[in-house]
C-alpha cells in the first residue's frame, strides 16, 4: 500500500507555472515568459527576474499575451518538456 502512496503523491507533485505567451510563430509549440519577483541580496530591493519556457501546444490554439499555465512532463523535443494546460486569461487585442 506504501507504493501506491508514493507513486500518487509523486503524480501530484507536477510543478506548474503560470506565465505570459510570448511567441507563437513555431508549430504545436508556444513561448512562455514567466516572471517571479526576488529580493535583490545586497540591496533589499524587489525586482522582477523573469525566463522562457517552451510548452507544448497540441491545437495551435494559444495566441501571443495569452495568460497560461504550463506544467513539466517528458522531455518532447531538444528545448521543450513544458506542455499547456489551461488559458487563464485571454489577450485584449484591439
Amino acid at each position: 500500500m506504501s507504493e501506491t502512496q508514493n507513486t500518487q503523491e509523486t503524480a501530484k507533485r507536477q510543478r506548474t507555472l503560470v506565465g505570459r505567451v510570448v511567441s507563437n510563430k513555431m508549430d504545436k509549440t508556444v513561448v512562455v515568459s514567466v516572471e517571479r519577483r526576488v529580493k535583490h541580496p545586497v540591496l533589499g530591493k524587489i525586482i522582477v527576474r523573469s525566463n522562457k519556457y517552451k510548452a507544448h501546444d497540441e491545437t495551435n490554439q494559444y495566441n501571443e499575451g495569452d495568460m497560461v499555465e504550463i506544467a513539466e512532463g517528458r522531455p518532447i523535443s531538444r528545448d521543450k518538456s513544458w506542455t499547456v494546460v489551461r488559458l487563464l486569461e485571454a489577450s485584449r487585442n484591439i
